[in-house]
């Protein structure tokens, strides 16, 4: 089977949705399809890089990293439309969407989408002075399936918020999946301490992380609040990048935490099972989730996860086994204390509960859904010739 897929991001960019996409790029060719990505240029200029092909892009200037594209008439597109895919599978909502849609009115193939941003949790945003409400973000992404065939999402909380916008397509709810392989490194005792050197964690320290994307909408500024209430004989550590750092940075300097909070900035992809390794508990107060794929990353390093109650993350994480999820400060301070003392036993439990959620459970389900689909299609078309 052919398979394009279409994002407005994806390498080098590091998110949510461009791990998404990557592993399942990955797994769809291991079942022996054909598949492309049609993507945006980070860098403006239109090429090819093997089965990626990124559409000559310009800044938008309305968030950091969002860009815009006015390649229609691009070859690249006359290329892959020559291709004849069987089935377009988009991730993001606004340009490379437009081009599924057209790729898949033109050539009559089935269109899913994946929806993986809940915009309403953006509310408060400003972009150029403009404010999303709930309402109107609701509105929009209803209008934005709307050529939409089938819709896939991550996790029943994103199911209930279509359904609530008006969306009238079918919805599979399918969790994105990741390598579990990969968080299975068993580090040794003198890696582990190097590492830990290198970052200023002594060796009697307990390390609370977080690591993601550095935005406004994951709210690590209530995670810095709560540690500055109990952080004896521990170290926040804070890895990765985004818009909101100086801010935060700022934070840690008003709430006088320089020497208990570690920044890393980015790191690269491979050495992120690093840091899960040598933390004690992964934190994260953000309500803007579809799935998280972060939580998944750190139960299967054995890292149990403290994190905000939320839709997302209610069928993950479960109280007093694999971690806590918390209401408020109180509830907190306490998932904390809990955690860090029967470690081990939330460590273990930890891994335990990350076994339906494999790259190869994920693409399975994704690649099944393509089949079925392009197999009605087939069907439709044969009694309308017929």
């Amino acid at each position: 089977m052919k398979i394009l897929l279409t994002s407005d991001t994806y390498l080098p960019s590091v998110n949510g949705v461009v791990t998404s996409i990557r592993i399942l790029y990955r797994e769809l060719k291991k079942r022996g399809n054909d598949v492309k990505i049609l993507t945006l240029s980070p860098s403006g200029e239109e090429y090819v890089n093997e089965d990626i092909y990124y559409l000559k892009s310009f800044d938008l200037r309305l968030y950091p990293g969002v860009r815009g594209s006015l390649s229609f008439k691009s070859r690249f597109l006359q290329e892959l439309i020559s291709w004849e895919p069987d089935v377009i599978h988009s991730h993001t909502e606004f340009i490379t969407m437009h081009y599924a849609n057209k790729i898949s009115k033109l050539l009559k193939i089935p269109h899913f989408h994946t929806y993986h941003t809940m915009y309403e949790d953006y509310v408060g945003y400003v972009i150029k002075e403009t404010v999303i409400s709930k309402k109107a973000a609701g509105l929009a992404s209803k209008l934005v399936v709307r050529h939409v065939d089938k819709i896939i999402a991550p996790t029943i909380k994103v199911e209930n918020a279509l359904k609530s916008y008006g969306v009238k397509q079918p919805i599979s709810v399918i969790p994105t999946g990741i390598d579990l392989q990969r968080f299975d490194l068993k580090l040794t005792r003198n890696e582990i301490k190097t590492l830990r050197e290198e970052l200023g964690i002594k060796e009697d320290e307990q390390v609370l992380l977080y690591l993601g994307r550095i935005g406004k909408e994951k709210n690590i500024q209530e995670i810095i609040e709560n540690f500055s209430l109990n952080n004896e004989g521990k170290k926040l550590l804070i890895v990765g990048g985004g818009p909101y750092l100086d801010n935060l940075k700022k934070q840690v300097q008003n709430c006088s935490l320089e020497k208990k909070v570690i920044f890393t900035g980015m790191i690269p992809p491979e050495q992120v099972v690093k840091y899960y390794k040598i933390s004690d508990v992964f934190l994260t107060a953000s309500v803007s989730e579809t799935q998280g794929l972060t939580y998944l990353e750190a139960l299967a390093s054995g890292i149990p996860v403290i994190c905000r109650k939320d839709d997302s993350n209610e069928e993950l994480i479960k109280n007093n086994f694999n971690g806590f999820r918390y209401d408020n400060r109180e509830d907190y301070l306490d998932a904390l204390d809990n955690v860090l003392k029967e470690n081990k036993k939330f460590k273990q439990n930890a891994v335990k509960s990350i076994f339906n959620y494999s790259k190869d459970i994920y693409a399975e389900r994704v690649n099944r859904l393509y089949y079925s689909s392009v197999k009605q299609t087939e069907m439709y078309f044969a009694r309308v010739i017929s």
